[in-house]
Parts: C-alpha cells; structure tokens; sequence
C-alpha cells in the first residue's frame, strides 16, 4: 500500500495547471518509476499527487513548422528510442534513454520526470545539454521557455515554478542539423544502475569532413547538475580532424568539471572516466559524422 493523502487526476494541462495552483505541496506523478519508489520508502509519507499520466497533448515526438524536435514530456524512454525522427535526427538520444534501467522502467519513464527530478545521474541529461534542449513550461502566465542548462538550479533541484508543469523538450534545428553524436554511460554494471559518469558528445563537421565545425561535450554525475565543457568546445571548433584534436579535446574538459569524491566512485577516478571516455565518443561522433580519424 502507498500512503497518500489524495490523488488528483488532471484531464488537460490547464486543469493540470490548475491543480497545481489549488494545491501547490502536491507531487506530479506521470510514469511513477520514482515518485511510487519514494513512496514505498516512506519518503513521501501522506502526500498528494497529481496525475498527469493520461494527457496525451504532450506525449509523443513530432516536428514543428520551422524544424524544432519536440519532444513531449510525457513521451516514455522506450517511444523516444523507436521514434523515426530520434532515429533520423538525434539518435544518441534514443540510445541514451536505452541506457536507463531496465524494459519495464524505460516503458514507463518519462522524459520529463527524468529532467525534473534534478539529479545529475539522468541518462538524458548529458545528451539534453550537449544537445542545446530548450524547456517549454506552461503555467498560470502562459508558456516559458528556458535553456535546460538553466533550468537544473542544484542537486535536485530545477526551476518550476509557482502552478508550472514541464510540457515538452525543443531541440531547435540549428543544434541537431547535420549533427553526429555518442554516448558513453560508465556504471558497474551494464543495466539496472546509475551512472557512475555520463559522457555525451556531438560534432558537426565540414563540408570535405577535413574539419570541426563545431562541438559539444557534456558530462553527468561530473557535478551537482549535468553540465557542458565550453573550453573543450571552444579548442576543437575550426580545427583539423586528428587523433591529436581528440586527445587535446578529452583534456580539456577537466578545465570545466568538477567531480566529488562518493562511495561509487571517487573524483580522481571520476576525472579520468570523463577525459578518457570524452576522447572515445569524440572519435565515435567523427566517424559518425563521416570523418577519419
């Protein structure tokens, strides 16, 4: 038995919305992978919940007029995996999300409890900000948008604010268009468990696929929010494929993360995973791209 004190069942996001106003302690619940968990655990003793699980206008993955990935926060881990536009688009995303428990979690997690939960262990998280993810929020003032980066404000915390649900996750085509990406997940085991670090890299690469145009490094678990490392960004961009770019790119990204010592791992071994596997998905997404290396 879960012990709770009501349980609200929302029929749009308005009411949503709305519910959210009416009772502002209550949890939003959608899959349940976590919140029930947390239940089973005494953790959330006598709560209210609000159900958004059954609002089926923001489940799913379609493309907006001007070529904006939309991903609804409803939408489950497995959907996010087989969607032919993940698979056409973005498909380190959908291998990312494969990568997060087992078949029965990735049925019923979401995409959007995986972010606002916070933590920085989230197998979405890392590919979410390598990727430039914008965060559509909807509220009693209408829709916000907001940079996912600034929307992780500490170790589980986001920014939802006052009667805000998450609605969906944009990826703009400016940041997938032409775009290879990898995803390197270190655990000890190789399903059912957290991310002892979370590597996820993309590039785009020139015309002749001689050259970097650009590139993107994020890590989880490197912090207390995932995070990107701009200066590995910054030293590959304009710059000849090579081994040696791939070596010089993995050692940069210890100029920008900060990883803590933990009973699963401590921060030296930390850095070493993220400069190592920062250098294997580096030279995975160039291929990808068409590169040689």
């Amino acid at each position: 038995m879960y012990d709770m004190k009501a349980l609200y069942q929302a029929k749009t996001v308005k009411d949503a919305v709305a519910l959210r106003l009416a009772h502002p302690e209550a949890q939003i619940i959608a899959g349940g992978s976590d919140v029930l968990v947390q239940m089973r655990e005494g953790k959330r003793a006598g709560v209210e919940l609000i159900s958004i699980q059954t609002l089926d206008e923001i489940r799913g993955v379609s493309m907006d007029e001007d070529g904006t990935l939309r991903i609804g926060s409803l939408t489950s881990f497995s959907h996010i995996t087989r969607d032919p536009l993940i698979q056409k688009y973005i498909r380190v995303l959908g291998e990312a999300v494969d990568q997060a428990g087992g078949p029965q979690i990735r049925n019923i997690g979401t995409i959007g409890g995986n972010t606002c939960n916070g933590v920085t262990s989230a197998d979405s998280a890392s590919t979410l900000h390598a990727w430039d993810a914008v965060v559509e929020l909807t509220g009693p003032q209408g829709i916000r948008l907001q940079p996912i980066w600034e929307f992780y404000l500490g170790a589980g915390k986001v920014d939802l604010r006052e009667g805000e649900i998450q609605t969906s996750i944009l990826i703009p085509k400016e940041s997938y268009e032409n775009c290879f990406g990898h995803y390197i997940k270190y655990a000890m085991r190789n399903a059912m468990d957290i991310a002892t670090l979370g590597t996820s890299v993309n590039v785009r690469l020139s015309a002749d696929k001689q050259c970097v145009e650009r590139a993107r490094v994020a890590f989880g678990v490197a912090g207390p929010v995932p995070l990107r490392a701009g200066t590995a960004e910054k030293l590959a961009s304009g710059q000849p494929v090579s081994l040696e770019l791939a070596e010089k790119f993995a050692q940069a990204v210890k100029e920008d993360i900060n990883p803590r010592d933990s009973w699963r791992a401590a921060k030296d071994f930390r850095l070493h995973i993220a400069v190592e596997s920062a250098k294997r998905a580096f030279i995975a997404s160039v291929k990808l791209a068409g590169g040689a290396l």
